[in-house]
């Protein structure tokens, strides 16, 4: 038994995990609790009453406790790394006002008003419209007042997922730096509240002292007050230390603190990611996010529906093998992998963009998904590996913007995420990258990384370079085979990349059909 631990609370999508690692990034004990009631009460909106979330931190606590009580007594503090974009509305009295809009809400909002003075100027001049609409559009906050200004006026706070989780652990209405990933009021350059002139106050319609304290990852939030420490468990007065949200804790969670570092991550989102220490955007007038390093950035290229394409798959064609998994005793997934294993580099022809969601910039806002070359041989089977090589190659798109951003090579690749589990995952990365992809020792690399800011925070490593040493490690490196990466290189630069840019035009008529527009 360790005589130090520490508990990361990783709040994701699909469930809420509560690990115990050692001081030597090991998963001594976890919990993980199942995300399910998710509510639509109309197409495309997705909700959650916030006290579920908290609830189910409560439970995976309760769970430790009574499962690993030895490592769960030696836990010195706690850090919250949650999904990003997802907002909540609490009273004076610190109650939810309404349940929290959830990042996968595709509801839009559409009486905005054109900005004032000359911000509509500038815009129009750099010909950035289309990202200030998506801001209009996508505010959740103005989405309330304008809809439920009964809510609005009650909102006492205005929090993210992360921070009140944290003000339901300390009390304090404090949150991480690391984890305003959302349509707020935030300068991603200063690691601050905007100032007031910044046209993001003309969007959102929330005062200051309705957003929590900004606290760098890796300080202190608050201690575990009483009522809290009741529901989880824990000592009273427990340390709560500022992580960062889900992404950038896996980039410090897989060990990636160097420019020729990049993280990749196969989650519901998938993205891929750089940490800087200077400000660099990853593509024209898009931030790169706080990293959980403090003062550092992290540059990101996103897919919305990445390895959810997978759980979409699943549930849509793969019946009978999910019927045959619970008879065999393996995941749905393990059958899937197996039925992939002879599938050739390129799917025999068979191409896939994954762009099941449109994006702010790249893609755009009409974006679709595409499959093409589609021939009376091909398989399911053929379009699950579509699918996998489809995620990676749009991946690879990203790598190469950030890459010509940062005017660094990138060395090492990092592979994170739920996908990093899967072996032909993993080759078909290092074959269409052609680059080594390392699969670090534990997939939780999020609530890893949470771990690693607890870990500084309270002085057992003296930086994180020095922790990430002692907590980081690799599993196993899949290295590129030279035949198949020549076939990924031809389909990758022949077909992949022209196919956007080609069914572009006809996105843009569909997206007016379906009154998108």
């Amino acid at each position: 038994m360790s005589d130090k631990t520490i508990l990361a609370i990783d709040n994701g999508t699909q469930s809420l995990r509560a690990i115990i690692f050692d001081l030597e990034g090991n998963i001594l004990a976890k919990s993980q609790i199942p995300i399910t009631d998710y509510q639509s009460p109309q197409s495309g909106w997705y909700e959650l009453n916030p006290t579920q979330f908290w609830d189910t931190l409560c439970l995976a606590c309760q769970r430790l406790k009574s499962t690993a009580p030895d490592h769960f007594s030696a836990v010195q503090a706690v850090s919250v790394t949650t999904l990003r974009n997802t907002v909540v509305n609490l009273g004076i009295d610190g109650q939810p006002l309404r349940p929290a809009i959830i990042w996968t809400d595709q509801r839009k909002f559409e009486n905005y008003e054109p900005l004032k003075g000359y911000w509509k100027y500038l815009f129009k001049i750099a010909q950035l419209n289309d990202t200030l609409e998506n801001f209009q559009s996508s505010c959740q906050a103005a989405w309330i007042a304008h809809h439920q200004p009964e809510i609005w006026s009650k909102t006492h706070k205005y929090l993210l997922l992360s921070g009140y989780l944290n003000y339901q652990l300390t009390g304090e209405y404090k949150d991480s730096v690391a984890s305003q990933v959302s349509y707020i009021p935030f300068d991603y350059k200063h690691h601050q509240w905007a100032k007031p002139s910044d046209w993001k106050w003309q969007i959102a319609p929330v005062e200051l002292n309705q957003l929590p304290e900004l606290v760098k990852p890796g300080e202190l939030i608050g201690h575990l007050q009483d009522k809290s420490a009741k529901a989880t468990g824990l000592p009273q007065g427990t340390p709560v230390i500022a992580a960062g949200a889900d992404k950038a804790s896996e980039v410090l969670g897989s060990g990636c603190l160097e420019p020729s570092q990049v993280c990749l991550s196969y989650g519901t989102t998938a993205t891929i990611n750089v940490t800087s220490e200077k400000y660099l955007e990853p593509i024209r007038f898009i931030p790169p996010y706080p990293s959980s390093v403090t003062d550092s950035y992290t540059l990101e290229f996103q897919i919305n529906r990445g390895y959810w394409m997978v759980s979409w798959f699943k549930e849509e064609f793969a019946h009978a093998e999910q019927l045959r998994s619970k008879e065999l005793g393996i995941s749905t997934e393990q059958l899937l992998e197996q039925s992939v294993a002879n599938i050739p580099p390129g799917s025999d022809g068979l191409m896939l963009q994954p762009y099941w969601a449109p994006g702010v910039k790249i893609p755009g806002p009409e974006a679709r998904g595409a499959i093409i070359g589609f021939k009376d041989t091909h398989t399911k089977s053929h379009v699950y590996h579509a699918i996998l090589e489809g995620i990676a190659y749009s991946l690879k798109e990203g790598l190469e913007k950030i890459q010509r951003k940062t005017n660094h090579k990138i060395t090492d690749l990092y592979v994170s995420g739920g996908g990093s589990q899967s072996d032909t995952s993993m080759q078909l990365t290092a074959d269409i990258f052609n680059l080594p992809a390392i699969r670090p020792h534990t997939y939780e690399t999020s609530a890893l990384g949470a771990a690693i800011n607890a870990a500084v925070g309270m002085g057992f490593y003296d930086s994180y370079k020095e922790a990430v040493q002692s907590m980081c490690r690799q599993d196993k490196t899949f290295h590129p085979n030279p035949d198949t990466v020549k076939v990924y290189s031809q389909l990758y630069n022949d077909t992949y990349k022209q196919m956007y840019k080609r069914l572009k035009p006809l996105y843009k008529k569909l997206h007016k059909i379906d009154g998108l527009d």
